[in-house]
């Protein structure tokens, strides 16, 4: 590929990014519309902090965009490009309660991708590094985004406990379900307050309380949490003591957290050996490189070297998931 053709792509990419700076910036000076409520549930929980944030931008600095023109802005993109929009991906999102929609989240993966693609190219001038690290780039959003759903649902998990206690004792003062929940999430910290807080919000929003505790279920991702859900419904379409119900379900998330800390005790040792194992094929490499560094040399150009190396990686990381898959039992 000629210099000539390397440049006029990357004149090309960077045009078409100015001109579509210039169009959005045009679009946001024009169009001071209200906004428009559209989406899923989720995108309605949100609408409460962005009524704080206009009012305080209002307040500000008249020459920035105010949250007013973004929201348009936001609500014209996820309308243009609504057939990317996936129900997966939106749980996914709401899991991890990040303030944007899955279209946004796809559009932002795509333009990164485009911007470090080019970036990579004109700083190491090779499209094989361009495309190397616009895989990464590729990449590391989703990660990222399992990550914090992860992240948010241990939290939630530790919090359980501490927030049925807390419903429970509300209920057997004389509170209904709903008062209880709502008294838990001005009593609890994040993120338990603000899921029991999307729960009422839908709830409010005309969902039922079945398929709004089965929305939370289906973001959390909780065992302990589907009994209690479980135990919820059962009582609200049979009836019986709300309390004694709750009472009876905390006992059992007491007795499966009792389980579990003391599998992890007696399967510690195990976790560990695991770990040593398959960290001491890489220590001893590097002890050898240290000590000769010319015993590798032949690796560069021995195939039969090159195979070894190869599937020793391989068996090395079977041999991680293996022991993991042994000692992972369910509680």
């Amino acid at each position: 590929m000629s210099q000539e053709l390397i440049t006029g792509i990357l004149i090309a990419v960077f045009a078409v990014s100015a001109i579509g700076l210039v169009l959005i910036g045009l679009w946001l000076m024009r169009n001071r519309q209200s906004v428009r409520k559209q989406g899923r549930i989720s995108r309605f929980v949100t609408q409460d902090d962005e009524v704080e944030a206009s009012q305080q931008s209002r307040q500000s600095s008249v020459s920035l965009p105010s949250v007013e023109d973004i929201s348009n802005f936001r609500s014209w993109l996820n309308n243009l490009f609504a057939n990317l929009s996936s129900e997966k991906l939106q749980i996914k999102i709401s899991s991890a309660y990040w303030q944007i929609t899955d279209v946004e989240f796809i559009i932002i993966r795509v333009v990164v991708t485009i911007v470090t693609f080019a970036l990579a190219w004109l700083i190491f001038g090779s499209v094989l590094a361009g495309l190397f690290i616009s895989v990464i780039a590729v990449i590391l959003p989703p990660i990222f985004l399992d990550r914090a759903i992860i992240a948010r649902q241990n939290k939630f998990q530790d919090q359980l406990l501490d927030v049925l206690v807390l419903i429970k004792g509300a209920v057997q003062s004389g509170y209904s379900l709903m008062q209880a929940l709502d008294l838990a999430v001005n009593e609890v910290p994040p993120p338990a307050s603000e899921e029991f807080g999307r729960l009422l919000h839908e709830v409010r929003l005309g969902i039922s309380m079945e398929d709004a505790l089965l929305n939370l279920s289906e973001r959390m991702e909780s065992d302990d949490l589907q009994i209690v859900i479980t135990a919820v419904i059962i009582n609200t379409q049979v009836g019986g003591n709300l309390s004694t119900v709750l009472e009876s379900t905390i006992d059992t998330i007491r007795d499966r957290l009792q389980l579990f800390a003391e599998i992890r005790s007696l399967t510690s040792y195990s976790r560990y050996v695991g770990n040593f194992l398959s960290l001491l094929p890489f220590i001893a490499g590097l002890i050898i490189f240290v000590i000769s560094p010319s015993y590798f040399d032949n690796l560069g150009t021995s195939i039969i070297t090159q195979g070894i190396f190869v599937a020793a990686l391989v068996l090395v990381i079977i041999g991680n998931i293996w022991i993991r898959q042994i000692i992972q039992i369910k509680v």
